[in-house]
């Protein structure tokens, strides 16, 4: 979609890249294809499982990002949808069929007006697109992450991954590896960062990474 909607239509000849958590494997789906025309790829907490080649893949993926639990409630909700189909079919329908009633409930007892842009996005997501978002960009597209990193390194484009180091959604250790595997890419490690904090709680900061990075792109 982002090359039938951008890319295409704006006959773009050149573009940078910015992706978080999930988003980072469709980025450098998209980076691999037009190897040419990128100029730069930043990944923000990436999903990255450097040995996630064999029929053990999914079970793999699916125990380090959604691992079955029951507390916390974020944790429990990514092992209820992840694991087991049918029940999370049924929660997720209840939840966005009536989106707008768990809405007042959550404004209710947080005495809050507004809502956090995160929370209405779950309180809106169904099941097929969590379903399908876990299994298809995460475990699916897990096998072909270092085929892409290579033909972005191979073309000289400049990959920088920035990780809090106190991410428990996708482990450091997956950048960790992926720097070990090509030295090429940057790895910029967060302090006292998870994996919403390292954009939410530092906007500013990021923004200025953003700048550095592209200018630095830019007179190379």
């Amino acid at each position: 979609m982002i090359e039938k909607s951008v890319i295409c239509p704006y006959e773009l000849s050149s573009f940078h890249l910015v992706a978080y958590s999930m988003g980072c494997t469709i980025a450098l789906a998209l980076a691999a294809k037009y190897p040419m025309l990128v100029k730069s790829v930043t990944l923000v907490a990436p999903a990255y499982f450097s040995d996630a080649k064999d029929g053990t893949r999914s079970s793999m993926v699916l125990n380090t990002v959604a691992r079955k639990t029951l507390w916390p409630p974020l944790a429990f909700g990514k092992s209820i949808m992840s694991w087991y189909e049918h029940l999370g079919r049924f929660s997720f329908f209840l939840i966005c069929k009536n989106h707008t009633t768990w809405e007042r409930i959550f404004m209710f007892f947080t005495q809050t007006r507004e809502i956090s842009f995160m929370a209405i996005d779950f309180s809106r997501h169904t099941h097929h697109s969590a379903w399908h978002n876990m299994h298809n960009v995460i475990c699916g597209g897990s096998k072909f992450m270092d085929d892409y990193v290579e033909i972005l390194v191979n073309a000289k484009v400049k990959v920088r991954v920035i990780h809090g180091d106190q991410d428990s959604t996708t482990p450091l250790q997956g950048s960790n590896n992926l720097k070990t595997k090509f030295p090429q890419v940057e790895l910029n490690i967060v302090r006292n960062a998870d994996h919403s904090s390292v954009i939410l709680d530092r906007k500013r900061d990021f923004a200025k990474t953003l700048q550095h990075i592209w200018a630095a792109s830019t007179y190379d």
